[in-house]
């Protein structure tokens, strides 16, 4: 939930909408007592709330021996938001109301390495059939993004994106909302935290490439420029005869992950042609798929210990296609709790992701609603109208 920020009225409009939101406060009466402040004032910025559609009133309050009170909640229906998590072979889109919860969702067949005119093509298309109330949209991105400037910054696996402006090129398209883009690691991180919510978590996404999250705090953590939690191509020990496609070798991600998994089994004679089909042979115990799935998680865990050691989070979440395969994470398991000290392992959960393949959107949809009714920017749209 977003805090009021430095300058910003804790009696402003857009101070008051997030108590509401909260549930701190759900009368005008609390408002007041809330604040400190007179019932005229409370009322005053309750109503200019519900003047511009931010804010309801109902009375539907429970009665306390006299007439029912009435009631104050954010209201659904001021408009819609939408969340694309585009992945390497496809893309789920899906629309949330403005309290985030979920209205509906479909995944499609979609290669980002098309490029950004054919993919973001697309995800126009999936918006001409969006509400006329659409406030927002949230496109998650496979590869780095730049968090001063919205540009996607050398991906190792979205030929064509590199130093493109996602949310620029969209307003080719003329979208009726305002576009944020983000990583799609950090999407997942801030939808698993919207499921359940910790103080500290490091979600890694582990698809065809290896991404990582940060919630700190409570809140996702970028870093400076958008880099924090950036482990795919950390060096894997002993690993220095597997190319990278940065031009190193024995990074995480040529050694450890779904597209990589799927490599070494078409070497090694077993014909697959996706993460989710080596996560369905290790389901079927094949061998062969079950042992590398094994040594990626080991890999991977070993690498992560580190970051355990180093910024002690409550949960280590498991997520993409590989957090299904329980001979992944159990291995990822294991690497953490023998190399991390007893402190760092007291309390944490290491365990798959809870959110799936909703995770993203889910985070997506987060990430606007905070933006949109952010107190300075809600106050701002108010004192213009």
């Amino acid at each position: 939930m977003s805090t009021p920020s430095r300058g910003v009225a804790p009696d402003s409009p857009g101070a008051v909408l997030q108590l509401i939101r909260s549930g701190e406060v759900s009368s005008r009466a609390r408002l007041a007592k809330h604040l400190g402040v007179s019932a005229s004032t409370a009322g005053l910025r309750v109503q200019a709330l519900i003047d511009h559609g931010y804010v309801r009133e109902t009375a539907d309050g429970q009665p306390q021996g006299g007439r029912r009170p009435r009631r104050l909640a954010l209201r659904q229906d001021f408009g819609e938001v939408v969340a694309v998590d585009l992945g390497s072979h496809h893309a789920t889109v899906a629309r949330f109301d403005m309290s985030g919860t979920l209205v509906t969702h479909l995944t499609k067949d979609v290669r980002i390495a098309e490029g950004p005119d054919e993919v973001l093509g697309w995800v126009h298309a999936m918006l001409a059939d969006s509400p006329a109330r659409l406030r927002g949209v949230t496109i998650g991105v496979p590869g780095p993004v730049d968090a001063r400037t919205g540009r996607v910054v050398s991906p190792s696996r979205m030929p064509g994106w590199n130093r493109v402006r996602v949310a620029s090129e969209m307003t080719r398209y003329g979208p009726p909302a305002t576009v944020l883009v983000d990583n799609d690691a950090n999407l997942m991180a801030l939808g698993e935290h919207s499921a359940e919510p910790v103080d500290h978590m490091v979600f890694v996404k582990a698809g065809a490439g290896i991404g990582c999250g940060v919630i700190a705090s409570g809140r996702l953590h970028r870093g400076s420029a958008g880099a924090a939690g950036d482990i795919s191509h950390l060096p894997v020990p002993g690993r220095e005869d597997v190319e990278c496609s940065c031009g190193r070798n024995g990074c995480l991600e040529a050694v450890a992950s779904g597209a990589a998994l799927v490599r070494d089994l078409n070497a090694a004679g077993v014909t697959v042609g996706s993460p989710a089909e080596v996560v369905a042979l290790a389901g079927d115990a094949e061998p062969t798929a079950t042992r590398l799935l094994r040594e990626a998680g080991r890999a991977t865990g070993e690498l992560l210990a580190t970051v355990v050691n180093f910024f002690n989070p409550d949960a280590l979440v498991i997520g993409g296609q590989l957090g299904r395969a329980e001979p992944f994470v159990a291995s990822v398991r294991a690497a953490v709790f023998e190399r991390c000290l007893p402190m760092a392992t007291e309390r944490l959960q290491v365990r798959a992701s809870r959110t799936g393949y909703l995770a993203g959107v889910t985070g997506g949809a987060r990430l606007v609603i905070e933006h949109l009714l952010d107190p300075e920017r809600v106050n701002e749209a108010i004192e213009k109208s």
